[in-house]
C-alpha cells in the first residue's frame, strides 16, 4: 500500500507521557515508511525535549497566559495557525495526541478547512472550570475516529460518551530502556544525592492523580525499618497547576520528619532531560506507580525493561497487562497495602525477570503499535471516504 502522510499533534514540546508517545510514534512510522510531521506549540527558543527522525513543525505562541485557560488557548491558537500555514490539508491523517490540539483540529473541521481527523485519549481529566471541560469534551466528540491506550478508558468512552473508540497500546523501546550500566548512572547517583538506598522511584512529579500523598505516607513507614531508604520523584513538566497540591505533600513530609532536596529522604528532581531517565530507572531499586487514574502507565514497562521491580495499583490499566509475576500489587487508596507491596519488592523481588517479564515487553513494541496506528488511519480514511494522496 501507499505510504502515508501524516501529521501527529502533541501538546508540549516537555517529557509527559503523552509526548513520550507521539515521539516514539512518530520514529516508529517512520521507520515502517510513511511520511511523519510532528507538530507542537513552543514559546521562544523552546524546542521538543527529544527530536523524532521526521519532520517537526513548531507552533508559535504569542497570546499572553496569565492562567491555564489562557495558556490552553494560547496552544490551540498556535496549533490553529500552523496548521493553516502548512497546508493542513496535505496530509493524510491529522492525529491529536491532547484536548489542545484536538480542539485545534475541531476549528479547522467546523470552518470547513479539513475534512476529519483521528484523536487519541490517554486519559480525560476532571476539570472545575467550564472552558477547560468543554475543551476536554469537544476534542473527542468532533473527531470522526477515536483511539485509546488502554481497554478501561475505550469502555469509558463508549459507556460514558457514546464513542465506539479502538484500543491501540502504547510501547516500549527495550534499546533505550535496559539493564545494562552506562555511564550516566554513577553521574546521576552524584547529582541528586542518591545513597545506598533502597530507592523507591515515582515518575511524574507532584499530582493529586498520581497519589504522591498516599506514597509519602507509605515511604515514611518503610523508612522505620529501612532508615537509609530514599524517595525520588522525577519528572513534573505538566501544563496544569498542581502548586496546591505540591505544598500540601511538602508540608506533610515535614510532619512526617522527612527532608526534601539532593542528599536527603526525598528527592524531587523536577524535568529532566532525555539521557537522565534510563539512569535512573537503573539506579531505583523499585518503581511506585500507585496513580488513582492513569492512561496507560507507559513507565512501567519502561521501568521493567531496565530490570527494575514494579508496585503498581491494582485498577486498570495496569490490570489489563500486568499480573503477579509482572509486578507487586497495591490499594492506591490504602497506605498500608501501599507500604506492604513496596516492601514486598524490596525484600522478595519476586518478579519473573527470566520469563514473564520478557514476554511482556515482547508484546508492546513500538513497532506493534505504529501497524496497529496505521490499521486505524486506513479504516478512517476508508470510512470517511477521505482521499489518500
Amino acid at each position: 500500500m501507499n505510504p502515508l502522510r501524516i501529521a501527529l499533534l502533541t501538546h508540549s514540546v516537555n517529557p509527559r507521557g503523552g509526548v513520550v508517545h507521539t515521539l516514539e510514534l512518530a520514529s516508529a512510522l517512520t521507520s515502517i515508511g510513511h511520511d511523519v510531521t510532528v507538530f507542537a506549540p513552543a514559546g521562544p527558543g523552546e524546542t521538543l525535549f527529544r527530536l523524532p527522525p521526521c519532520r517537526v513543525v513548531y507552533a508559535p505562541i504569542t497570546l499572553p497566559q496569565a492562567t491555564t485557560v489562557d495558556m490552553v488557548e494560547a496552544r490551540i491558537d498556535a496549533f490553529h495557525r500552523a496548521l493553516i500555514s502548512q497546508d493542513a490539508t496535505s496530509f493524510d491523517v491529522l492525529h491529536a495526541q491532547d484536548s489542545i490540539s484536538g480542539n485545534a483540529l475541531a476549528e479547522l473541521k467546523a470552518q470547513a478547512r479539513i475534512q476529519g481527523f483521528v484523536r487519541t485519549v490517554h486519559h480525560l481529566d476532571h476539570f472545575d472550570n467550564p472552558r477547560l471541560a468543554a475543551w476536554q469534551r469537544r476534542a473527542y466528540q468532533d473527531a470522526d475516529q477515536v483511539l485509546c491506550v488502554s481497554d478501561i478508558w475505550t469502555c469509558e468512552l463508549r459507556s460514558l460518551c457514546g464513542i465506539h473508540a479502538i484500543t491501540v497500546p502504547n510501547g516500549v523501546d527495550i534499546t533505550r530502556f535496559s539493564p545494562r550500566a552506562d555511564h550516566h548512572d554513577v553521574p546521576i547517583r552524584r547529582r541528586f544525592g542518591i545513597g545506598v538506598g533502597p530507592v523507591v522511584l515515582a515518575v511524574g512529579g507532584v499530582e493529586a492523580r498520581k497519589n504522591t500523598l498516599a506514597l509519602l505516607e507509605a515511604f515514611a513507614s518503610i523508612r522505620d525499618v529501612k532508615p537509609n531508604a530514599q524517595l525520588v520523584i522525577a519528572g513534573g513538566a505538566s501544563l496544569l497547576d498542581h502548586d496546591a497540591y505540591t505544598r500540601s505533600v511538602l508540608q506533610r513530609a515535614a510532619e512526617l520528619d522527612l527532608s526534601v532536596g539532593p542528599h536527603n529522604n526525598v528527592i524531587v528532581t523536577g524535568p529532566l532531560e532525555d539521557a537522565a531517565m534510563p539512569a535512573l530507572f537503573r539506579v531505583a531499586d523499585v518503581l511506585s506507580m500507585v496513580s488513582l487514574r492513569e492512561g496507560f502507565g507507559l513507565v512501567v514497562l519502561e521501568a521493567l525493561a531496565s530490570g527494575t521491580p514494579v508496585v503498581a495499583s491494582a485498577i486498570a490499566p495496569f490490570t489489563e497487562y500486568l499480573d503477579d509475576a509482572t509486578c507487586c500489587w497495591a490499594d492506591p487508596t490504602d497506605i498500608d497495602s501501599i507500604t506492604s507491596a513496596l516492601l514486598d519488592a524490596l525484600n522478595k523481588n519476586t518478579l519473573d525477570f527470566a520469563h514473564a517479564v520478557p514476554a511482556l515487553l515482547a508484546r508492546f513494541s513500538w513497532h506493534a503499535s505504529a501497524q496497529r496506528h496505521v490499521d486505524a488511519y486506513r479504516h478512517f480514511l476508508a470510512k470517511h471516504a477521505l482521499p489518500i494522496n
